[in-house]
């Protein structure tokens, strides 16, 4: 099982870096050519979503990628610290901010519609996207 982690500051400008890692890495493990612009796609969704999170909360922390290569399926986890206390991960007692929910919504729509295997987590100490897809075995030339 190979791993490449990348960490990278809450701005904007970097999530086009996360995307351009995670299709070359993506391809190596052996990731379909057809399917590359929607890992493309899902995990700079998946970055924006984090980078606005980090930004709208004030949080200096490092937004994290990892990908990871396993025997038939390739697995990119994006994770923010943004604090969630409900799944709609608005805070306790915090005003609801409809635009900020909706949009959070829609990114996670778009992934959803990108991505067949795509599992979202959040609790009080920030948020996990896991996105998953079959890879296909290198074949040797003979």
């Amino acid at each position: 099982m190979a791993t490449v982690e990348l960490r990278f500051s809450a701005q904007p400008e970097h999530v086009r870096t996360a995307r351009l890692v995670a299709a070359a890495v993506a391809r190596r493990a052996g990731v379909d050519e057809a399917v590359l612009d929607e890992v493309r796609l899902a995990v700079g969704e998946a970055c924006s979503r984090a980078v606005g999170l980090h930004q709208s909360s004030g949080i200096t922390a490092p937004v994290r990628v990892l990908l990871t290569e396993e025997e038939k399926q390739f697995s990119i986890e994006v994770g923010d610290e943004a604090p969630r206390s409900h799944p709609t991960g608005q805070a306790s007692g915090a005003p609801a901010d409809p635009d900020a929910e909706g949009e959070d919504d829609m990114g996670l729509a778009v992934i959803s519609g990108l991505v067949d295997d795509v599992e979202v987590t959040a609790d009080e100490s920030g948020g996990l996207i896991r996105m998953t897809w079959p890879t296909t075995p290198a074949t040797l030339p003979s």
